[in-house]
C-alpha cells in the first residue's frame, strides 16, 4: 500500500490564534508530502501519515514559526489549537496511543462541549442519545429511553464509575424534571447499546458511562433560559492538590406543559446541587467525592381538555372537565467516595462506597367529567369544533396516597492490571437495598349515571338494562404495604488482549459476572438465587486498503430483579421472582473513509437477543408495572446504521437508521409485540454555521419513530389490544449567535474581557408542530359498550431563548 492510503492516515485540525486570541488567516501548515493554509477563521485540517512521529510546521509572514510533533494511530483525529506570536518559536509534542479501544468495544463517544448547545425539550446527554439507532423514546418530557427492545429499567448509568439511580414512583415524563447527569460538569461520554463487557453491571440493554472533569484552573459556566438556569463553577487550590467542580440547576417545565391539550394550573420546581471534589494525596493515592441533592416538587391542577380524533368522515372528540389536583414530591440524596491507589505503573486498585436515599410521595384526587361525541364540522356554525351529539357521558375519580422511602448502599473494590499486551480487570461488590413502600390508589368510573364495576366482578353487570345490587367497589384498586430488603453480592473478572494475526490487528476480551441475591422483609422470605453471565468480544482490523474494523460479541446478560420488578400488579412483592436472561449476539462493522476530503465513518451493527424468564410489564407514559411472574419468553432482532462525520467542515453530525422487531410469548398464548416494539427509527443530529457569518450557528435535532403499541387497559388481556399509536415525529432546532469564543476571539470591552464564551440562542421545539401521542386514555360508550382509545398528545410548538456564558 502507498503512503497516501486512508488506512495509514490520521488527521490534525484546529484553529491558529495570535497573542490576542484572534484567528490568523493564511498560516501555512505543512508536514512531509502535504500542506494546507488556514482560512479566514483560522481553521486548518491536514492529513498526516499514521504510526510515525511527524513534525507539523506553522509559518506566517509576520509571525514566528511554530511546530508540533505528533504520532497518531490510523484514522485518529486530533484537535490542536496553535497560538503564534512574533517573539519566539512555539514547539509541542503529542503522542496518541488509544489503540481504538472504544471503537473495538463498540462504544460510542461524544464531545461534551457540543452537548450543551443541542436543542431539546429536555436538553442534555439523553436528548442526543435519542438520535442514535437502536435508542428509542416517544416522550420529549422524559430523559428515559429504551434500547434495542428493552425498557427503561434495563439501562445502566455510571458517573465516575459509580452507578446512579432515579426515583421510583414517577409515572409521567412531565414529573421527571432533571436528569442526574449535569451536562456542565461532563468531560467524557461513552455509550454502548449492547454486548458490553463484564465489568459493567447486571442489566440487559445498555450502558451510559459518564466521567466528570477534573478542573485545572478556575472557571464558570452560566446558562439561563425560559425553562430555567444552571451555574457550574470550577475551583483549584494553589498547590493543585485539591480541585472541585460544583453545579446548581433549576428547571420549570411550565412553558412545555402549557402547550399540551390539557389546560392546567401547573407549578413545578425541579432543582439540584451536585459536586465532585478531588484530592491528590500523593503520587499514588487519589481521592474523590461525588455528591448530589435533588428536590422535585410537582403541583398539577388540570382544568379542561378536548381531544379530537377519529376520521375526516366521522370526527369525534373527548371533552373533559376536571376538579382536584395532584401533589407529588421526590427528594433524593446521593453520595459516593472513591479512592484510587496506584500500586505500580501497571497495577491499580479502586475502592468505592456510595449511598442513595430517596423519599417520595405521590398524592392526588382528580375528578373528571367527560363527554364523548361527534364533532360539529359545519364551518358556519357557532358550535364549530365542539361536540354536537354526545355518544357517552360519565365521570371518574382517581385517588392515590403513595409513599416510598428507599436506601441503597454499595461497597466495591476494583482492580486493573496491565501485563505486556494483556489487561486484567476484576471487581467485588456488595449492595444493600432497603425499601419502605405504601401504595394506595384506586379509580372509580361512572358512565351515564351508573357506577362501572371491575370486569372480574360476578355476577355479570348488565346495567342500565338490568339492575345490579352488588357492592359498590372501585373499578381499579391497589392496596399494599411492603417493607423489603435485598442483599446482593456480585463479582466479575475479565481479560483483554491486543495481538497480531498475520498482518491484521486483533482484539479480544473474555469475562464473566456472578451475582447472588436474597429478598427478605416483613412476612417475606425469598430464596437465595445466583446467576452467571459469561461474555466475549472479538474484533479484527484487516490489513486492507479500505479502513475496516469488524466486531463480534456474544454473551449471556442477566438482570436480577430490582424492587419495581418484584412488585406485581396488585402491589404485592413476589420475593422469588427470577432474573430475566438474554443470549445476545452482535455483529458490527466500522468503515472509515473520506468524502469531500473530510473524514467519515459508517457504523453498522446487526443484533439478536433471545430472552427467557421474561417478566411481562405494561407501560403507561413512563410508569412500568410488572407482573412479577417469569411467565414469558421473548426475542429482539434488528439492524442499526449510523453515518457520522464532518458534513460541514469543523463540525460533527450524523444520520442514523434503526430497524427493530421485539415480541413476547406470555403463558404460551403466542407471540405479540412487546410494549417497546419500535419498528423503524430515523435520527439526525446536524450542526452548521453561516459561511459569511461563522459566529451564527445552527443545531438541528430530528427524530422519527414508527408508532409503539398503544397498550391496553390495566385490567385487560394485552392479546386483545394490539393497535398502535401514530408515528412519532419531532424536529427541534436551535440558532446561536456566538459573541465570544476561542475562534472568534476575546472581547476588547472591559466588562467582557474575562469571558471565554458568550452566546445567545433561540430555540424552536417541535418545529413543525406535530401531534405526538404518548399513551391512550380508554373511554367507554355505554350504549354500544365499545371502548375508545383516546390519544394523549405531547407538547406542541414552543419557543425558547437561551444565554450561555463561560469564564
Amino acid at each position: 500500500m502507498g503512503m497516501n492510503s486512508f488506512a495509514q492516515t490520521a488527521f490534525v485540525k484546529g484553529v491558529v490564534l495570535d497573542e490576542k486570541n484572534l484567528p490568523v488567516e493564511g498560516v501555512n501548515v505543512s508536514c512531509p508530502n502535504n500542506n494546507t493554509q488556514t482560512n479566514e477563521k483560522g481553521f486548518y485540517q491536514i492529513a498526516i501519515p499514521s504510526n510515525q512521529k511527524i513534525t507539523i510546521e506553522f509559518t506566517h509572514i509576520s509571525l514566528k514559526k511554530a511546530s508540533l510533533k505528533v504520532s497518531l494511530k490510523p484514522n485518529e483525529v486530533y484537535v490542536f489549537n496553535m497560538h503564534m506570536n512574533d517573539q519566539q518559536e512555539q514547539m509541542g509534542e503529542v503522542i496518541i496511543n488509544s489503540n481504538n479501544k472504544k471503537t473495538v468495544q463498540g462504544i460510542v463517544t461524544f464531545e461534551a462541549k457540543d452537548i450543551r448547545f443541542i436543542p431539546g425539550a429536555n436538553a442534555g446527554i439523553e436528548s442526543v442519545l435519542k438520535t442514535l439507532p437502536g435508542v428509542n423514546s416517544n416522550n420529549e418530557l422524559s430523559t428515559q429511553y429504551s434500547v434495542r427492545g428493552g425498557n427503561y429499567d434495563e439501562n445502566l448509568v455510571y458517573v465516575n464509575e459509580v452507578e446512579v439511580y432515579r426515583p421510583f414512583l414517577i409515572r409521567s415524563g412531565q414529573q421527571e424534571g432533571l436528569s442526574f447527569v449535569n451536562t456542565d460538569l461532563v468531560q467524557n461520554i461513552e455509550f454502548s447499546a449492547g454486548g458490553f463487557q463484564a465489568k459493567y453491571g447486571d442489566k440487559m440493554s445498555s450502558v451510559l458511562d459518564i466521567t466528570y472533569r477534573n478542573p485545572t484552573q478556575f472557571g464558570a459556566i452560566l446558562e439561563m433560559s425560559f425553562l430555567g438556569g444552571s451555574l457550574a463553577v470550577d475551583a483549584v487550590s494553589k498547590d493543585k492538590k485539591w480541585s472541585a467542580i460544583t453545579g446548581i440547576r433549576y428547571r420549570n417545565n411550565s412553558l412545555l406543559v402549557n402547550s399540551q391539550e390539557t389546560q392546567t394550573n401547573y407549578t413545578p420546581t425541579f432543582a439540584d446541587i451536585q459536586t465532585n471534589i478531588n484530592y491528590q494525596a500523593s503520587a499514588k493515592w487519589q481521592w474523590s467525592f461525588l455528591g448530589n441533592i435533588s428536590q422535585n416538587k410537582y403541583l398539577y391542577q388540570p382544568l379542561t381538555r378536548q381531544t379530537n380524533f377519529g376520521t375526516a368522515d366521522a370526527p369525534m372528540a373527548l371533552a373533559v372537565y376536571y376538579e382536584g389536583k395532584e401533589k407529588d414530591k421526590y427528594d433524593t440524596y446521593f453520595g459516593a467516595l472513591k479512592s484510587t491507589y496506584q500500586v505500580s505503573d501497571s497495577f491499580s486498585l479502586k475502592f468505592i462506597g456510595s449511598v442513595f436515599h430517596t423519599i417520595e410521595q405521590e398524592y392526588f384526587d382528580i375528578y373528571a367529567q367527560y363527554r364523548l361525541g361527534e364533532v360539529d364540522t359545519n364551518i358556519g356554525s357557532d358550535t364549530y369544533g365542539d361536540i354536537a351529539f354526545s355518544r357517552g357521558i360519565g365521570s371518574q375519580l382517581n385517588h392515590a396516597r403513595n409513599d416510598l422511602d428507599a436506601l441503597i448502599a454499595n461497597l466495591e473494590v476494583k482492580g486493573f492490571k496491565n501485563w505486556k499486551q494483556n489487561q486484567i480487570e476484576w471487581g467485588v461488590k456488595y449492595t444493600r437495598e432497603s425499601i419502605r413502600d405504601r401504595v394506595s390508589e384506586w379509580e372509580a368510573i361512572d358512565s351515564a349515571g351508573f357506577s362501572i364495576r371491575p370486569p372480574i366482578v360476578l355476577p355479570k353487570n348488565d346495567e342500565p338494562y338490568q339492575p345490579y345490587s352488588g357492592l359498590l367497589i372501585p373499578y381499579q384498586y391497589v392496596y399494599a404495604t411492603n417493607f423489603t430488603n435485598i442483599d446482593r453480592f456480585s463479582v466479575y473478572g475479565q481479560w483483554g488482549r491486543k495481538d497480531i494475526l498475520g498482518t491484521n490487528e486483533i482484539w479480544y476480551n473474555l469475562g464473566v459476572r456472578m451475582q447472588s441475591w436474597e429478598v427478605s422483609g416483613d412476612n417475606l422470605a425469598g430464596i437465595l438465587q445466583t446467576i452467571f453471565s459469561p461474555r466475549a468480544q472479538f474484533a479484527i482490523k484487516p490489513d486492507w486498503e479500505k479502513d475496516m474494523l469488524f466486531r463480534f460479541t456474544a454473551g449471556i446478560f442477566s438482570q436480577p430483579p430490582f424492587y419495581r420488578e418484584l412488585r406485581d400488579y396488585d402491589g404485592v412483592v413476589q420475593p422469588d421472582t427470577k432474573a430475566q436472561k438474554s443470549i445476545n449476539f452482535v455483529l458490527g462493522n466500522d468503515y472509515s473513509f473520506k468524502m469531500w476530503e473530510r473524514p467519515f465513518k459508517l457504523v453498522t451493527e446487526a443484533y439478536y437477543k433471545k430472552m427467557t424468564d421474561v417478566n411481562p410489564y405494561t407501560v403507561d407514559n413512563v410508569r412500568i408495572r410488572y407482573a412479577a411472574d417469569n411467565n414469558a419468553v421473548a426475542y429482539a432482532q434488528g439492524l442499526d446504521l449510523r453515518l457520522n462525520g464532518e458534513f460541514v467542515p469543523g463540525t460533527d453530525s450524523w444520520i442514523s437508521f434503526g430497524y427493530l422487531k421485539t415480541e413476547e410469548n406470555i403463558d404460551n398464548k403466542g407471540y405479540i409485540a412487546r410494549p417497546t416494539d419500535q419498528r423503524l427509527k430515523f435520527g439526525l443530529l446536524f450542526q452548521d454555521y453561516m459561511p459569511k457569518i461563522p459566529s451564527l450557528k445552527l443545531y438541528l435535532n430530528m427524530v422519527y419513530n414508527t408508532g409503539l403499541p398503544g397498550g391496553s387497559p390495566a385490567y385487560a388481556d394485552p392479546y386483545l389490544y394490539q393497535n398502535r399509536l401514530n408515528d412519532y415525529r419531532r424536529v427541534d432546532v436551535g440558532f446561536s449567535k456566538v459573541f465570544i469564543d476561542q475562534k472568534v476571539g476575546m472581547s476588547s470591552k472591559k466588562f467582557f474581557k474575562n469571558f471565554k464564551e458568550l452566546s445567545l440562542g433561540f430555540e424552536i421545539f417541535n418545529l413543525f408542530d406535530n401531534q405526538n401521542a404518548i399513551t391512550n386514555t380508554w373511554v367507554r360508550d355505554v350504549y354500544t359498550k365499545a371502548e375508545y382509545a383516546i390519544p394523549n398528545y405531547m407538547t406542541t410548538r414552543v419557543f425558547n431563548l437561551k444565554l450561555n456564558m463561560r469564564l
